[in-house]
């Protein structure tokens, strides 16, 4: 994976009898083809949204808990996970809290590697996908032929033949008339909404180039049990191995370069990154380096300097910032100012962004206008995969080498046991594909 190898994607029929190709071809019995919250709205009727849940960490647990607070008809009805105790933590916490608007029952709970599947194959009416992010274009491209509306944690893959799987399934979510939102929240939040629109009506004149950041200390780690195989533990440790996350500046820094393309209108064309691991170097953090720079050119001649880190005792920043011909913008959580002739400064009232996403992707749903933001969140999930590619290679990649880059990071098989954890990339070593 580090050393960049190509290896053929394989999909989970390696490890399940079931595969997205038999459903889809009428292989799974009792598969509901469309959402019955289609149905149920066209008539104008109040009916309960049944969501589900694939992947029941943090995050998965999290999105839930927000998709319950956006609607008082939500109800949480499925939960799927790789790991059973996983399901468990996950709906004792949101029953504990939120009774009987848990309704899964243990048979509407599903775990293994085909769980995704079996979930997707219930009445549910749009699934939440929080699984690690090497996981996501095959399960939004199963929710996606079944006919669920999708929410879709960021990353929404780790390598370019993800990027492709999932720009796939954009255009057929498109022609099913099929809604999604990404968990780019700052999309969804009004202080952003507010600096962009007036960045976009010329408040500082021409944007010309700008920065972005996310550094911040050490995230979680789970420590290895003499039970667990390779591959458990990399599953559960899923931030530190590429093939899982992406590495940190996909898996996190990904927000802050989507906020650059919104503001750009697209993806840049080339980027040339470095970076390295310095300080987390211990093997708990299997083999992700701990800090990135790389500087990304636009079609329109803005240029971004981009950083992130994950490293204790350094200083932390988490924010935006623009620069144009007549004045500059800086964004972070909650916080949006322009300086300058068109001096401003957000002021206003906004929802939880985290809350605000689902709330819209359950109006768009209910209204029939429909919601896509596929496309837009694989763009800046490719960013994020070019400046780290240039970062471990040392080379330029261009949008079009990494668009049709044959890098595919799956691992050999979908099963527990032996995994090799691939060596640190080497800059000028490791090699571009």
């Amino acid at each position: 994976m580090t050393t960049e190898k190509n290896v053929s994607r394989r999909r989970f029929v390696q490890s399940s009898s079931l595969s997205a190709a038999a459903v889809v071809g009428g292989g799974l019995t009792g598969v509901s083809l469309a959402s019955p919250l289609n149905r149920a709205w066209a008539g104008g009727t109040r009916q309960t949204i049944k969501v589900g849940v694939i992947g029941c960490g943090g995050r998965g647990t999290g999105a839930a808990w927000n998709a319950l607070e956006a609607d008082d008809d939500v109800v949480i009805s499925h939960f799927a996970d790789l790991f059973p105790d996983r399901i468990e933590t996950s709906r004792a916490s949101l029953k504990a809290e939120w009774g009987d608007r848990i309704t899964a029952s243990d048979r509407d709970c599903f775990k293994g590697w085909d769980a995704y599947l079996h979930l997707c194959g219930q009445g549910v009416d749009y699934v939440i996908l929080a699984t690690p992010p090497h996981f996501r274009p095959l399960h939004i491209s199963t929710a996606v032929a079944l006919g669920k509306h999708i929410f879709a944690e960021k990353p929404v893959a780790v390598d370019p033949a993800g990027i492709r799987a999932v720009f796939a399934a954009h255009k057929e979510a498109e022609r099913r008339s099929l809604c999604t939102v990404a968990g780019t929240q700052r999309r969804h939040e009004q202080c952003y909404l507010e600096v962009i629109e007036r960045i976009t009506e010329g408040a500082i004149g021409r944007p010309i180039s700008g920065s972005c950041y996310w550094n911040m200390g050490e995230l979680w780690s789970k420590d290895r049990t003499p039970e667990m195989s390779d591959m458990e533990w990399q599953l559960r440790n899923w931030l530190y191995f590429t093939w899982l996350s992406g590495d940190h500046i996909t898996e996190q820094h990904v927000h802050n370069l989507d906020v650059i393309n919104w503001i750009n209108g697209g993806p840049p064309v080339r980027a040339m990154g470095m970076g390295g691991r310095q300080v987390r170097t211990d093997p708990r953090f299997g083999h992700i380096f701990d800090h990135f720079a790389v500087e990304y050119e636009y079609a329109n001649g803005f240029v971004l300097t981009s950083m992130c880190r994950q490293t204790n005792g350094c200083a932390n920043r988490v924010e935006e910032r623009v620069r144009g011909t007549d004045g500059t913008a800086r964004t972070s959580s909650s916080f949006a100012e322009i300086k300058g002739p068109n001096a401003w400064k957000f002021e206003g009232q906004q929802t939880n962004p985290y809350v605000q996403e689902h709330k819209d992707l359950i109006h768009a749903i209910r209204s029939g206008e429909r919601i896509n933001e596929l496309r837009r969140v694989a763009e800046s999930t490719l960013t994020a995969i070019m400046g780290r590619m240039s970062a471990y290679t040392g080379k330029e990649v261009t949008l079009e080498f990494a668009i049709n880059s044959k890098l595919d990071l799956t691992p050999p098989a979908y099963e527990f046991g032996p995994l090799e954890m691939p060596p640190v990339p080497m800059p000028g070593r490791t090699e571009l594909i």
